[in-house]
């Protein structure tokens, strides 16, 4: 058996509907099964879906206050006032600034930017920075992707005399900002008919009211910050990203042709993942460390060589901040070590003297990622007595909820169910880190401390093919409320398995369903290779993809997860050298069992470290893995070993320190001309004649020396000294009532059904031992 990392839920689209889809759209079946399994049945809404243009685009001026607004903005540009964009730090907000500070540029307007230091002035508004603002001279603040919480803030801006329009996005508070005009898709007095918009959504929307038109060009940076803040790919957010997208493909805008070089992307085939993965974190790095600024002046470049000079500033950043992700997540994990052992706690709350506040958010994913708990990681600031952070949540651990339970310890924090972040005292760290583990152990059932793989595109190998996968195209942008589909082959052999990569820490396999193949490969997870046998079923998930090799496509699986509910069967047997075969066995979860004591002995001297079992002697412990070292005297020990223990793994070795096998039995005629030859000779003297007569007769003196056993047993002969005399029998008896020809009957079958038997033969016969259920 092979367990999966996660626990599978598995939903199976409708096949009716996956059927009508067919039918009425001409789909394959895969895009079909991915409509289908994401609720989209209605003729209608999977028109729409498909088939998206600029009519998926809601007037801008149904969000409530944006006739105010849009009139402020007109008169600030017509009285050339300063108009400054206050904006976030992360990809988001740098976006959301460029597309509202080029939408008023194109005006004519006198507009700047300003965005708080995330050290200096932490998130949104900040009466200092305002303050400074209003210094320098600016009439009108418009704050885009923050605001909506900082009342207080927004009072004080007003109250130096400077007009404030507010655009954001996020939760709304009991109270409003007291600004000229708030603009949220989710505003209680307003009835936008979308309130899922990121905040550069909610800039773009003011942009094209402003603008009096879409501002298309727009839309690839538009898609850039509604990506990265992982919104809901539904309604406009849906249009956004999948224009964004196509445009970005071609743009001559030098930020995108900077950006896709540096991260080593070709532009052509620029993905939500290619922003995800490498646009969307280069942007957000200079955030993290220090100023935000760099990210805006790329993103409103007009000059490429201007542009790839700050993107290279930007990748450089974006290095130091993958490079403190790391340190700060290896600390981490040590002091996980030193702090829990092999005991995780429910929630995990770990702090460290100067760790970045900037990235601890980023390790806080990677703990509760590795470990599957709540993680809360905090940096400590020794000069302020304070220590700040960020946490991360698994499904079933309100973390907004826990943590409102710890008010008292807690002067500053927010969030939601899935992230937060908090401020509070070091000598409160203690406190908080017991009180959350309490509130975890009532919360969290061993059942939610296992992570979770949703599984809704189960398919079969004749469905996939290049084209399709390559068609796959028309169903993107993938990501929130629109899932990257996770594909399941089910009940598949594999005929080839290796280990690849430098390190053999990389999987690579071909797959079958007894007609077709696939190719398939897992990165990273190099050890299942040591875990699959020869001739088992698995299911695997994972991510359909092309791969093209010498100018040749062919359609492989990027695996994520591999399910076995079969009891696998590993051949040892023949591999005479500890060393070849020691090395591939999970010794942790072993148990090495010998039949006879010799064989123990032996054994242990070639695996000092191990703990050697002996059947019928010792207790055996129930792990999940089982060697059987050397060959049984016959099938019910081996029965009622993996009756009791019921292994996952079975390692055959089977050893024999002398095979029958092959030499078999000596047959009747044998036996009857030995028992002459014994009877004309009148005696025989074993150990000097034997060779002479195995010279004369072909035969072994083994063997010779077992049908003299024999004959002594059925008192067909007596040995005096080592000399054989013939006995007259008191009554004719047959040969298989002899002990030692029972015994060496018995080696010779087992040694032909275990020791020799093909694979899958040895394979069914542990089959039929006991029949494992499915889990």
């Amino acid at each position: 058996m092979i367990e999966s990392k996660k626990k599978w839920n598995i939903r199976r689209p409708d096949e009716n509907v996956v059927k009508a889809l067919i039918d009425e759209f001409g789909l394959p079946s895969i895009h079909a099964k991915i409509l289908a399994s994401r609720g989209l049945t209605n003729t209608d809404d999977v028109r729409s879906f498909l088939h998206m243009n600029e009519t998926s685009l809601h007037d801008p001026y149904l969000l409530h206050d944006m006739d105010k607004a849009v009139e402020r903005i007109q008169t600030a540009i017509k009285e050339q006032e300063k108009i400054v964009v206050y904006g976030d730090y992360d990809a988001d907000g740098v976006t959301s600034v460029t597309v509202l500070t080029t939408a008023i540029e194109r005006l004519g307007g006198d507009v700047s930017f300003a965005i708080p230091d995330r050290f200096k002035h932490g998130y949104g508004p900040n009466k200092e920075l305002f303050q400074e603002l209003y210094e320098a001279g600016a009439n009108l603040i418009i704050t885009v992707d923050n605001g909506i919480s900082g009342i207080d803030q927004i009072a004080f801006a007003k109250s130096l005399g400077m007009d404030i329009i507010v655009t954001d996005h996020h939760e709304i508070g009991e109270q409003l900002p007291e600004a000229d005009a708030v603009i949220h898709p989710r505003h209680p007095a307003g009835s936008y008919p979308f309130g899922e918009l990121a905040g550069v959504g909610v800039a773009f929307k003011v942009a094209t009211a402003l603008l009096g038109d879409i501002p298309e060009d727009l839309l690839e940076i538009a898609a850039i910050g509604t990506v990265a803040d992982l919104v809901p790919l539904r309604d406009e957010n849906r249009y956004i990203v999948k224009e964004g997208i196509r445009r970005m493909r071609h743009t001559s805008r030098p930020a995108i042709q900077a950006l896709s070089k540096v991260s080593s992307t070709e532009q052509a085939a620029i993905t939500e993942e290619t922003i995800g993965f490498g646009i969307g974190p280069r942007l957000n790095a200079p955030g993290r460390l220090g100023s935000a600024a760099p990210a805006v002046q790329l993103l409103k470049s007009d000059d490429l060589t201007e542009a790839i000079s700050l993107a290279e500033e930007l990748d450089a950043l974006n290095k130091e901040r993958q490079a403190l992700v790391s340190l700060i997540t290896e600390q981490a994990e040590e002091m996980m070590e030193t702090m829990y052992g092999d005991m995780l706690p429910y929630v995990i709350v770990l702090a460290g003297e100067g760790w970045n506040p900037g990235v601890v958010g980023i390790v806080a994913s990677r703990m509760t990622e590795k470990y599957y708990r709540p993680a809360v990681i905090l940096s400590i600031d020794s000069e302020t007595g304070m220590a700040k952070g960020s946490a991360r949540s698994i499904e079933g651990f309100d973390l907004y909820k826990e943590l409102t339970k710890c008010a008292d310890l807690l002067p500053h924090y927010g969030g939601h169910q899935m992230a937060a972040g908090m401020t509070l005292a070091i000598e409160d760290v203690e406190s908080l880190r017991e009180r959350l583990n309490e509130q975890g152990k009532r919360i969290l059932s061993d059942d939610l401390l296992i992570p979770r793989l949703q599984i809704d595109v189960p398919i079969a190998m004749d469905e996939i093919e290049v084209g399709i996968i390559e068609s796959m195209e028309t169903l993107r942008p993938f990501g929130m409320s629109f899932e990257k589909p996770v594909f399941l082959l089910e009940d598949v052999a594999a005929p080839s398995i290796r280990k690849i990569g430098a390190s053999k820490n990389h999987l690579k396999m071909e797959v079958s369903d007894g007609e077709l193949t696939l190719d398939a490969i897992g990165f990273g997870v190099g050890e299942l290779a040591d875990e699959m046998s020869p001739g088992v079923k698995l299911s695997l998930t994972g991510d359909l993809q092309v791969n093209e090799w010498n100018g040749r496509k062919k359609p492989q699986l990027l695996v994520e997860d591999v399910r076995c509910d079969e009891r696998q069967v590993f051949d040892l047997r023949g591999m005479r050298e500890v060393a070849r075969w020691l090395p591939i066995i999970p010794k942790k979860t072993t148990a090495f069992v010998a039949f006879h004591e010799a064989t123990a002995h032996s054994f242990q001297t070639y695996m000092p470290d191990e703990t050697i079992f002996c059947f019928g002697r010792d207790n055996i412990p129930e792990l999940d893995n089982l060697v059987l070292l050397d060959m049984p005297k016959g099938a019910d020990p081996v029965e009622t070993l993996v009756n009791e223990l019921n292994p996952k793994r079975i390692y055959a070795h089977f050893h024999v320190a002398e095979s029958k096998y092959f030499e078999g039995i000596p047959d009747r005629g044998h036996f009857g001309w030995y028992y002459s030859f014994l009877k004309k000779r009148g005696s025989f003297h074993l150990k000097e004649q034997a060779p002479q007569l195995s010279k004369h007769k072909g035969w072994k003196v083994e063997t010779i020396y077992f049908m003299t056993k024999v004959f002594f047993e059925l008192g067909f002969v007596k040995i005096d000294d080592g000399v054989v005399f013939v006995c007259e029998p008191s009554s004719k008896r047959n040969l298989n009532e002899a002990p030692a020809y029972k015994e060496r009957e018995l080696q010779i079958e087992m040694e032909r059904m275990l020791l020799y038997a093909p694979y899958m033969e040895l394979k069914r016969w542990f089959d039929s031992l006991q029949h494992v259920q499915k889990v």
